[in-house]
């Protein structure tokens, strides 16, 4: 019995380095992007990304939001991935908005670019993200088992829905 538990034990050990090693051996930063296509207007679309102080209202991962500066735009955000802080570096209503994560404590951080294109009575939406994670566990299950898109994924699925209402 303690044979098949020390075994049990190496595995795991064995695993873990494995999972670390790899985490090292990706890079730091990645490129990730997301596109939509949306019935409203780029104008109208640009308004819900901005309002920053609603967000709470329409993402499931965000319970609350504290504006702390208006200019620049800077929040922090309460919610199922902790609490984050958040700045707008580029802005261009209606077609373009650029937000950063603004919390070196973090083991990741980055840009989300919005870039909007009007598109017949719609808008086609793009986010980039330009990220970085900074501990090798993370970055490993970033990439492999979360993927770099599943959180621009639930963000659209959430905007959708929004617009929708």
């Amino acid at each position: 019995m303690l044979r098949i538990a020390l075994i049990a034990a190496g595995v795991v050990l064995v695993l873990v380095v494995l999972v670390i090693a790899v985490g090292y051996a990706l890079p730091i930063a990645h490129v990730a992007s997301r596109e939509s296509t949306l019935s409203q207007t780029a104008d109208e679309v640009f308004a819900t990304l901005s309002d920053v102080a609603r967000y709470a209202e329409w993402r499931r991962d965000v319970t609350s939001v504290d504006v702390i500066s208006t200019s620049p735009l800077r929040w922090r955000e309460h919610g199922g991935n902790g609490d984050i802080t958040f700045i707008v570096v580029e802005s261009a209503r209606p077609l373009h908005l650029m937000m950063r994560i603004d919390d070196r404590s973090l083991p990741f951080g980055g840009t989300w670019s919005y870039d909007l294109v009007p598109s017949g009575t719609g808008t086609s939406l793009t986010i980039t993200e330009r990220g970085e994670v900074y501990n090798p566990l993370f970055r490993f299950m970033s990439r492999f088992v979360f993927g770099h898109t599943a959180t621009m994924d639930a963000f659209l699925d959430a905007l959708a829905h929004r617009l929708k209402h």
